[in-house]
């Protein structure tokens, strides 16, 4: 009696596809397990990033508790400029990198790996940023500037201030900072904003075009103050003014190191040496001193600062 040949190749058949599942199960466990743990290692990276954000930031400006504070070197020694003392020509002022202007020792800067900390959700409460943007009194169809935007806490509204007729030039030296500022923007569609890449002794603005200027808590880190002055002269309107917010220097309930804090009379001092005279102030703030400042030439009125009480 001959034998089936199907009855004969059935169970071999059915272990070939037994074995094929087999292995397919064993290679889907396998990309899932790589899959994990790349998950769980650009989880890892994340947080680390953040934690050093975070750490540099703190590192830079708050001041925990009353801490030593050292001078930061710019340059190899001081170097003095003999153009301090005389009043700004259209000549731009040869400067190098220096450690201390006028007597104050000069800050470092912030890098762009703290940007977290000025979007940092309880800032408006700390220092009342709502309200110095009312004090700015922005209108549509201006020029301004934001000095040293960062990643655009400050830029942003200005711009939706200025509306689509106006413009934002929004400065900074770190090429970071401004890919932080594109990402937060970008879906916004505010095309008035202006990314421009600074130079440390350079905003590279356009000549006598800006109608406000902004410079918050930034001023104090310029390592070529003359020179950075100098071109942000150059670059009011004939009533352009520069709205500058710095930390308290006068206040040590303001929890910043003191080399991230100016007074009144510094500023004024810096300012004045540099063709620029006070033509208005805020002084309802809780941590910062706001000044407005204007050409020396500009018909704006001088006035006389309040003294800090």
């Amino acid at each position: 009696m001959r034998s089936n040949p199907s009855l004969n190749s059935f169970p071999k058949t059915k272990i070939r596809f037994a074995v094929g599942i087999a292995l397919a199960l064993c290679l889907c466990a396998r990309t899932v397990a790589q899959k994990t743990a790349v998950a769980q290692k650009t989880a890892v990276a994340q947080k680390t990033a953040v934690a050093q954000e975070t750490a540099v930031a703190q590192e830079a400006a708050i001041e925990p508790a009353p801490a030593d504070v050292g001078t930061v070197p710019v340059a190899s020694k001081p170097v003095g400029s003999k153009s301090a003392d005389l009043k700004p020509t259209d000549s731009k002022p040869i400067e190098e990198a220096r450690n201390d202007y006028l007597g104050r020792t000069l800050a470092k800067p912030m890098s762009h790996l703290g940007a977290s900390w000025l979007i940092r959700p309880e800032r408006d409460e700390e220092e009342s940023t709502s309200e110095s943007f009312i004090q700015l009194k922005l209108a549509p169809g201006m020029t301004v500037c934001d000095l040293g935007c960062g990643n655009g806490y400050w830029t942003l509204p200005m711009a939706r201030a200025v509306g689509k007729d106006g413009k934002v030039l929004a400065v900074d030296i770190q090429r970071e900072m401004l890919h932080k500022l594109r990402e937060r923007s970008g879906r916004l569609k505010l095309p008035q904003i202006k990314p421009v890449l600074g130079e440390i002794d350079d905003p590279k603005l356009p000549t006598g075009e800006v109608d406000l200027l902004l410079m918050v808590d930034v001023y104090h880190e310029f390592s070529h103050p003359e020179s950075m002055l100098w071109g942000i002269r150059r670059s009011l309107a004939p009533e352009g003014v520069v709205a500058l917010l710095e930390y308290r220097e006068e206040d040590p309930a303001v929890p910043i190191k003191p080399l991230h804090k100016m007074s009144k009379s510094q500023i004024i001092k810096e300012y004045e040496a540099n063709g620029l005279k006070l033509v208005r102030e805020y002084n309802d703030l809780p941590w910062q001193h706001l000044m407005f400042f204007a050409r020396d030439d500009s018909p704006l009125e001088q006035i006389e600062p309040v003294a800090f009480k």
